[in-house]
């Protein structure tokens, strides 16, 4: 395989494109099987757009390599483990599978993280929520413990506890996902003991590591006193574990239910802000805004013009970040994403807008690879 410009030879009116072509940057700017309209398309990818060229390539060939194939093949792999630990049914290499797990996960982030924490928002359908939950909870929990300098162990310790921290609720979190959002007192019970009950099951399956069990016990205290199950305050809560309850809080936010649509990320943000005056420490909570952005990438924005943009990175200040629009001032669709700087004053944010809000505007939903390029690819 290789990257080949595109030229007047490849392309001509009415033709569907038979490959996807990307931008200098790696965006996605045409999907494979869009049509030829006009002279203006074809001079706009002669200019800007390459192709992968796989004519001289073997057939075991493959593309570049994708955080969300990553992230996806770990959620795969979480569900079987999950079900076979919370069943008593622990397969041999147990401990390595999960570790594998969490590798493909600071794999992910290592590959592109601006794809990864996107990915939280942007990629909900691709399995189970009890699943999907964790894997992006491992995402959040490992960009913090990143952020902290803390030591390889203490980032595997994190990401293996996010990964296990619910398998003491495996048979209700899914009904209660799509459900009403009301407990009852059994249902309220069983929330309330599942830290403990989550960490017995990894000490049935020989798992008793200190750190990564002390996360999983206290993934729900309170820094005020007030969380479960021991009701622990401050310096009683582990370090490590309070990464992971910031982690857990905001995934838990920005994904849809049953009962309520997803918050925005920039609405969550601002909610655990206000909670670090009491339940969060105040300075993860500052960081966990400083990692992921007043504007968190994969938000979308209304500008001032009246466009719907995706934040697709950061600009040089954290109100200011690059975004990409994808529906016209109109609200139509555009078959190009146009990349716009939000420092010029045309171009402002104007509004956040949650997931559920652009899809009222008719909006078709969003492939990653197109803001994000190949590294986006399913």
């Amino acid at each position: 395989m290789k990257i080949r410009k595109v030229t007047a030879a490849d392309l001509k009116l009415g033709m569907l494109i038979p490959w996807n072509v990307y931008g200098d940057t790696g965006a996605l700017l045409v999907r494979k099987g869009h049509m030829i309209a006009s002279a203006t398309q074809i001079a706009y990818l002669i200019e800007r757009g390459s192709f992968e060229d796989y004519t001289d390539s073997g057939p075991e060939a493959t593309g570049p390599e994708s955080v969300l194939r990553k992230l996806n093949g770990a959620c795969l792999q979480l569900q079987g483990l999950q079900q076979a630990i919370a069943g008593g049914a622990a397969p041999p290499g147990l401990r390595r599978k999960l570790e594998e797990i969490a590798t493909l996960v600071g794999d992910a982030i290592s590959l592109n993280v601006d794809i990864a924490t996107a990915s939280i928002l942007h990629n909900q359908r691709q399995a189970p929520y009890p699943v999907r939950h964790c894997v992006d909870t491992a995402i959040v929990s490992q960009v913090l413990a990143r952020a902290r300098e803390r030591a390889p162990d203490d980032i595997m310790a994190v990401t293996l506890a996010a990964l296990t921290m619910n398998l003491g609720l495996l048979e209700d979190q899914q009904r209660w996902h799509d459900g009403a959002g009301a407990f009852d007192a059994a249902e309220r019970a069983r929330m309330m003991a599942h830290p403990e009950l989550s960490a017995r099951l990894l000490a049935e399956v020989g798992i008793t590591d200190p750190a990564w069990v002390d996360c999983v016990l206290h993934h729900h205290e309170n820094e005020d006193g007030t969380g479960y199950p021991f009701g622990k305050a401050g310096a009683q809560i582990p370090p490590l574990a309070k990464l992971v309850i910031l982690a857990d809080r905001y995934c838990a936010r920005v994904s849809e239910r049953g009962y309520r649509p997803a918050m925005s990320a920039n609405a969550a943000l601002r909610d655990i802000l206000l909670e670090a005056r009491t339940t969060l420490h105040t300075n993860l909570a500052s960081l966990l805004i400083r990692e992921l952005g007043v504007y968190p990438i994969g938000s979308y924005v209304r500008l001032i013009n009246g466009e719907v943009a995706v934040v697709s990175r950061r600009g040089l200040q954290s109100t200011t970040p690059h975004v990409e629009s994808v529906l016209g001032p109109r609200g139509a669709p555009l078959d190009v994403f146009l990349e716009r700087d939000t420092r010029v004053p045309l171009h402002a944010i104007r509004e956040v807008l949650t997931n559920a809000q652009v899809a009222a505007l008719n909006a078709p939903p969003l492939r990653m690879e197109q803001v994000w390029g190949r590294a986006a690819a399913l």
